[in-house]
């Protein structure tokens, strides 16, 4: 399957610490002939970090895409009925993305972009990066992964012994898990070893 011509919603929340892991797999999809539609959390765009500047951020992703970020839940919610994507990204979704989206909670421009996407029966991919995904939002995570049309880039423990409960996505193979999702299915084995003697996987 080509990726050329289809319509990529991506989607950042606010795990600030993987933006860099993220943008050169945004860059990926772009190459390989998709038309990518950023979307961005409120975080992104007014936070300021040890990571970057939220407005940096928005205008590397802009000039990735070829596109104005869509910042708000008004400009998100045409994804649906009047611009259908092929397939949603979030990525980074952050524990408290995770748990409002596995509760069907719409606050922010990504959950509207990711709920109009399962509404029209179109994959949604989700990148975690979150302290708490085998702590209280084991549940979250598990009720997302049961969910019809949702699918995970691989992830697994950055730091089993100082952060135990932390689990993030190998975002290396958010396309390979892209392709996989646009023919409904989930790309395996889900559950990977995210780093190994300190280096990543």
């Amino acid at each position: 399957m080509s990726l050329k011509g289809k319509r990529i919603g991506f989607g950042l929340t606010g795990s600030h610490c993987t933006y860099d892991a993220v943008m050169p797999e945004i860059e990926k999809l772009v190459n390989l002939g998709a038309e990518v539609l950023p979307v961005v959390s409120y975080t992104v765009q007014s936070t300021n970090t040890r990571f970057g500047d939220g407005e940096d951020w928005v205008k590397k992703i802009e000039e990735l895409t070829g596109h104005a970020v869509i910042n708000t839940i008004v400009k998100a919610e045409p994804l649906g009925p009047k611009i259908p994507l092929d397939c949603m990204v979030v990525a980074p979704i952050t524990g408290n993305t995770m748990s409002k989206f596995a509760n069907a909670m719409t606050e922010s421009p990504v959950l509207m972009a990711a709920k109009a996407t399962l509404r029209n029966n179109k994959p949604v991919v989700l990148g975690i990066s979150t302290n708490d995904a085998l702590g209280l939002n084991g549940v979250n995570l598990m009720r997302l992964m049961a969910t019809k049309n949702i699918y995970f880039i691989p992830f697994g423990q950055d730091d089993p012994v100082l952060k135990p409960n932390s689990m993030v996505a190998r975002m290396t193979m958010l396309s390979d898990t892209v392709y996989a999702a646009l023919e409904d299915k989930q790309i395996q084995p889900v559950i990977v070893e995210k780093f190994r003697d300190g280096q990543e996987s």
